[in-house]
């Protein structure tokens, strides 16, 4: 069974930097696109970022370009995401999800993906 656990959330001023991590279990980690979303209160998940299973594409949500920088581990089986430069407007809780299968969806679509962990919980004050 597939699982994924995220971590590293917290309480950060604005301006701050958090790092997120993903840890992946019960899957060919080396051949899943990975990517997370967020969720702020009262608002729909957005997409947030995405790496392709190879590592060498990854993708950006336009609200966190050039801040945001996602990136993956093989011997960790584990995705990161580095947060700079952190904005009010990024409070939310941060999802990871995994597609183990071929998907006609982009990934910036949240149906493309087959699994989530639970979320954690990143809040920026101003």
């Amino acid at each position: 069974q597939v699982q994924l656990v995220e971590s590293g959330g917290g309480l950060v001023q604005a301006g701050g930097s958090l790092r997120l991590s993903c840890a992946t279990s019960g899957q060919t980690f080396s051949r899943s696109d990975t990517g997370w979303f967020r969720q702020a209160p009262g608002k729909e998940r957005e997409f947030v970022a995405a790496i392709g299973w190879s590592g060498g594409t990854t993708y950006y949500g336009d609200s966190v370009k050039v801040r945001f920088t996602i990136s993956r581990d093989y011997a960790k089986n584990t995705v990161y995401l580095q947060m700079n430069s952190l904005e009010p407007e990024d409070t939310g809780v941060y999802y990871c999800a995994t597609r183990v299968a071929p998907s006609a969806r982009s990934v910036f679509d949240i149906r493309a993906y087959d699994y989530w962990g639970q979320g954690t919980q990143v809040t920026v004050s101003s």
